[in-house]
């Protein structure tokens, strides 16, 4: 019999038992995560390990939330911090994002969520401010347990516990993410996400910006760049909430895309799951990649592109600090030899060759080169087969 994940009030009761708390703000998401919970029980093709951690991750969401709404509580000052969002990169996954995000990230004056943060954005009880150690701690025992259990992830989505990564981590702890369809195979959930609101979450996330950037006093006046392909769903969210900031569309023919996103998604299923098949894996993620593009397409065309800037893929392999340099002039930054030395090192420090080739095709996930030029023709023909603007 499959093991099967308890309902919201038993998960509530369970978060509340570990923190003592039980206030939880505005409870926007609970309907998410009734949503959630049938998919996991329905769908998902949960192993006896996958329902632990099914169950684990919506624990520990809740018991970050709670400590969150406490944490304003005890220091009201939070929210009097400033953040200013630079640039929020988003594409399609496997477009050079990460490398594009993590390279601007690292110039001076900068900054991003970092791995450890997303994972836990609250500082724990008794955690001096500055001092994340007890985070990373327990950042590193997780991620040691991924690449334990998934070897091919280093070469197919690099991480550090330092390193910036995808804000989606912390709004998939709202349910409101494709971090979740991206961890656990529940595409009645991706459906359902589509369908409710999209915008509470960057209301949230803009309130855990300023959390993190008042538990780290050095990051008094930088500016944020944000990142993850999970935008590309609620980029109206991101314009409302962040109006500043210049939305980065980074772009790959998606016949390389699919597949390797495609590779990602299986090994990550096969976490939690031994009975997703690569088939099931290809055709759910063409379809749902291709809907959130086209949802990201038509936001952007009802504000005529404004803040919108284009990056192709092999101009950022080719000259990245150009690229870099390009942003953030776009984004209103001074580009200094500090900046550009900046990005130059991360560069130098981060080069491709340094780790193992991810290896992927469309046939091994059922697919052809005529079904992705299909799927993607309008986007294809209006942004890969003409010169950015």
């Amino acid at each position: 019999m499959t093991a099967k994940v308890p309902d919201r009030e038993a998960l509530i009761a369970e978060a509340k038992a570990k923190t003592g708390l039980d206030d939880f703000g505005d409870t926007w998401f609970f309907s998410h995560i009734d949503a959630l919970i049938p998919a996991f029980n329905g769908e998902a093709k949960l192993s006896d390990a996958g329902a632990a951690y099914a169950r684990e991750t919506v624990v520990t969401s809740l018991v970050n939330r709670l400590r969150f709404v406490e944490m304003f509580k005890q220091h009201p000052e939070i929210d009097e911090e400033e953040v200013e969002v630079a640039a929020v990169v988003v594409g399609l996954p496997r477009t050079g994002s990460t490398m594009l995000h993590r390279m601007l990230a690292a110039a001076p004056g900068m900054t991003g969520c970092r791995w450890y943060e997303t994972k836990n954005y609250v500082p724990f009880p008794g955690e001096e401010r500055g001092n994340p150690e007890p985070r990373r701690a327990e950042a590193k025992v997780l991620m040691d347990y991924m690449v334990q259990a998934i070897p091919e992830l280093m070469s197919i989505h690099p991480m550090d516990i330092d390193q910036p990564d995808e804000e989606l981590i912390i709004m998939g702890q709202l349910f409101s993410s494709t971090m979740i369809e991206g961890t656990f195979f529940v595409p009645s959930f991706a459906r359902w996400l589509m369908q409710h609101d999209r915008i509470q979450v960057y209301r949230d996330l803009k309130q855990i910006l300023k959390l993190l950037q008042w538990s780290d006093p050095s990051r008094k006046g930088a500016k944020w760049v944000l990142k993850t392909p999970g935008h590309l769903m609620g980029i109206d969210g991101v314009i409302e909430v962040f109006p500043e900031a210049k939305i980065v569309m980074t772009h790959r023919d998606p016949v390389q895309t699919v597949p390797s996103y495609s590779s990602m998604m299986a090994n990550l299923y096969s976490m939690v799951s031994d009975e997703v098949t690569r088939e099931e894996v290809g055709a759910f993620w063409i379809d749902r990649l291709a809907e959130l593009l086209n949802t990201f397409v038509a936001e952007r065309e009802k504000v005529g592109g404004r803040n919108f800037i284009d990056v192709r893929y092999t101009e950022q392999l080719s000259e990245p600090v150009k690229v870099g340099r390009y942003v953030l002039e776009q984004a209103g930054i001074t580009v200094t030899p500090e900046i550009e030395a900046g990005m130059a090192e991360w560069i130098e420090a981060n080069k491709r060759e340094d780790r193992a080739p991810h290896k992927y095709s469309l046939e091994d996930f059922g697919l052809t080169r005529a079904q992705v030029e299909e799927k993607f023709r309008s986007y294809r023909e209006a942004f890969l087969e003409k010169t950015p603007a």
